[in-house]
């Protein structure tokens, strides 16, 4: 196997800023969904084909392919013929967003929450500015710009983001079962995070599985929309507990409806991928 680029070193691989629907973000959700499964290595021909049928036409397909190998995503590799393999640096945050994605968790009330206090010098405020950038993507909440909490089963991603930054000695982590506030917890956690914004993206995740392509003819392309649409909700919403959140809270709809259409579309979508690139059956 030759390839004409080098693992990418100290990148920060997770692609945060591709909105969902974009090429960028369609073909980084079919990269993470297969390529794995793919034994890593895919041809440049079916990976045209494959952004084809989401709609994507090859030039652009073409151009997105180059900026993923940017960001460290991808490589090129010669196997038999031209084609990408997925950088072994990309494997961890493709694990770690695995785990958000498809393994949903939900806190209640009792359970532990993580505080995460910080002290980083002015002479480091482009530190400072990465690291909250980086906590409120995996849905921590401010209670004060030094000062972030989330539910306790974050405590290991917010170690990971301090490690993957080199801020760790720079932060202490508390645990408490139940933050002591002034009012009622419900209002403080309103003030941590932002409810509207949250509540705006469930309502265009509700929005776009209306407009899926159809189950039956394109499960392939259905499932891969689906999932563009749905993996940034588990970061951004952290599972807080159902009695801090507004009655009319929609997160239990869109988890519902993600949980129904993946059962629906996955296998299916699966067999068209492994169909396309002449993969036996499992």
């Amino acid at each position: 196997m030759q390839s004409s680029q080098a693992p990418s070193e100290g990148v920060i691989l997770d692609d945060i800023d591709a909105r969902p629907g974009s090429t960028a973000s369609l073909l980084r959700t079919f990269i993470g969904l297969y390529l794995r499964r793919l034994d890593g290595w895919i041809s440049a021909s079916d990976l045209v084909r494959f952004a084809g049928r989401l709609g994507i036409p090859p030039a652009q397909a073409r151009t997105g392919f180059t900026r993923l190998k940017q960001k460290g995503l991808l490589l090129a590799a010669r196997e038999g013929g031209i084609g990408y393999r997925l950088n072994p640096a990309a494997i961890p945050m493709l694990e770690r967003g695995d785990r958000r994605i498809f393994d949903v968790r939900q806190m209640a009330i009792g359970d532990p929450w993580c505080l995460l206090s910080f002290s980083i010098p002015e002479t480091r405020r482009d530190l400072r500015h990465r690291l909250r950038r980086r906590l409120q993507w995996i849905g921590c909440g401010m209670v004060s710009p030094a000062l972030w909490i989330c539910p306790g089963y974050l405590q290991d991603e917010v170690e990971d983001i301090l490690a993957e930054l080199d801020a760790r000695e720079s932060a202490t982590l508390f645990r408490t079962q139940t933050p002591q506030v002034a009012g009622s917890l419900a209002t403080a956690v309103a003030g941590w995070w932002d409810l509207t914004a949250l509540r705006a993206e469930h309502e265009l995740f509700q929005e776009s599985i209306v407009a899926l392509p159809d189950a039956v003819s394109e499960p392939f392309a259905a499932y891969v929309r689906l999932i563009d649409a749905w993996r940034v909700l588990p970061y951004r919403d952290p599972g807080l507990p159902a009695q801090l959140l507004p009655p009319d809270w929609p997160g239990q709809r869109s988890f519902d409806a993600h949980a129904r259409l993946s059962a629906q579309l996955a296998a299916p979508a699966w067999d068209f991928v492994r169909a396309t690139v002449g993969l036996s059956a499992d």
